[in-house]
């Protein structure tokens, strides 16, 4: 193996995690600022993240010789930031370990085929549009309480679109980092914290429409919105994954790991494009190294939970917002209009898309469970063969008897 290693995919590895942080752990602080978490349980958070995410990487690729790469789940994320207000942290590990369970039970039992067409791709999409919005939305509500460096990172944002999209997150981050250190936005940096982060155990409680309104959305939404696209993204690099084998991995991950905060693992697209490609090797025999890389990178960085938690504390939280939101541009973009494709079912996905934004809650259920009930109502109705008009099955009769 080691002589086969190369720079690029030492390469690839880092900017695979550097994507995979950057788009998306402004996503995870909020989550973790929305259930309350102390300090050291948000370092934990980080630290099992960033550990769960290297082992299951490590495991796959080194088993199946492939770049199989694996994420948090990132509308998962989006999904408890919005949802976890007033939840207590012992439930919301509850609701946790049922997504776990559920992952785990898909890949051991192959029900992804199937679960994946009970629920329309239009409706999913419509529900992830619908969860990232709020986010997307904060990237612009922004410019009203810091218009320089909101300017700054959009304008770096639109740059890196045209120029080096690859990277655009990346360097929208370094550009309102350095805009900030130059205008000293940040706070103190004595508040950094260096240490090396512990995990920190919490005794899950179980409450059902806890259980109902946040783990199975979590579930639902890591599973249309993550996996499939992860496991899209290689067989466009012309791999063939284990794709019962991964489900099963990721979800034995989720679940020994979320009493700690490892609230979701699963297949990672975005980032397993980078290391599935030819600029991690033009072998693609050997190109299952990258993803041996990302997983050492991504075990460092999560020993380093503490100190990324503190990075956020002392920043802006305008930083924060507009990271998240441009880096969730495209994703809403893609989602509303796979939700939209079919005329057909149009209405359903708006209802679906509009309920989710709503964020109306009933029995203290979410959101995002009604805009699926709803949407499936809808689809259901609508698509629904019509009954035959009167004249026509007169007509039918009497032809019928002669």
């Amino acid at each position: 193996m080691l002589k086969d290693l190369k720079l690029s995919h030492l390469v690839s590895g880092a900017v695979a995690v550097l994507v995979g942080y950057t788009g998306s752990v402004a996503i995870i602080f909020q989550a973790i600022e929305a259930v309350g978490a102390t300090p050291s349980q948000a370092g934990s958070w980080m630290l099992v993240l960033g550990l769960g995410m290297g082992i299951t990487c490590l495991i796959l690729s080194l088993i199946y010789r492939m770049p199989i790469l694996t994420a948090w789940s990132t509308p998962g994320a989006a999904l408890l930031a919005v949802s976890l207000n007033g939840v207590p942290l012992a439930e919301a590990v509850g609701a946790f370990l049922l997504c776990a369970v559920l992952l785990t039970l898909t890949g051991v039992t192959g029900w992804f085929a199937a679960l994946s067409r009970l629920i329309p791709d239009s409706l999913a999409s419509a529900m992830l549009a619908g969860i990232l919005f709020q986010f997307g939305l904060s990237a612009f509500t922004s410019l009203q309480s810091d218009t320089a460096l909101v300017t700054v990172m959009g304008l770096t944002f639109l740059a890196g679109r045209k120029l080096f999209p690859r990277y655009t997150i990346p360097a929208v981050l370094a550009a309102g980092v350095a805009w900030c250190s130059g205008t000293g936005a940040f706070g103190s940096l004595e508040a950094l914290d260096f240490t090396l982060a512990r995990p920190e155990f919490i005794m899950p409680a179980f409450s059902l429409p806890v259980l109902i309104g946040i783990g199975l959305p979590l579930y639902i939404v890591t599973m249309s919105s993550q996996n499939m696209p992860g496991v899209v993204a290689l067989k466009a690099c012309g791999y063939a994954p284990p794709v019962s084998a991964s489900l099963t991995v990721t979800g034995l991950a989720s679940l020994i790991l979320a009493p700690f905060g490892g609230f979701a693992f699963n297949l990672a697209a975005i980032t397993a494009a980078i290391c599935a490609g030819p600029e991690a090797d033009e072998n693609p025999d050997t190109r299952y190294l990258a993803g041996v890389m990302t997983g050492l990178v991504y075990i460092l960085v999560g020993l380093g939970g503490a100190t990324v938690i503190s990075l956020f504390l002392i920043a802006p939280k305008a930083l924060v917002a507009t990271v998240a939101g441009l880096a969730l541009l495209s994703t809403i973009g893609n989602s509303l209009s796979a939700a939209l494709l079919d005329a057909k079912g149009r209405e359903a996905a708006l209802i679906t898309f509009m309920t989710t934004v709503s964020g109306v809650s009933f029995f203290g259920i979410g959101a995002p469970f009604w805009a699926l009930v709803l949407g499936l109502a809808v689809n259901h109705w609508l698509k629904s063969p019509e009954p035959a008009p009167a004249r026509a099955r007169e007509s039918t009769r009497e032809t019928f008897h002669r």
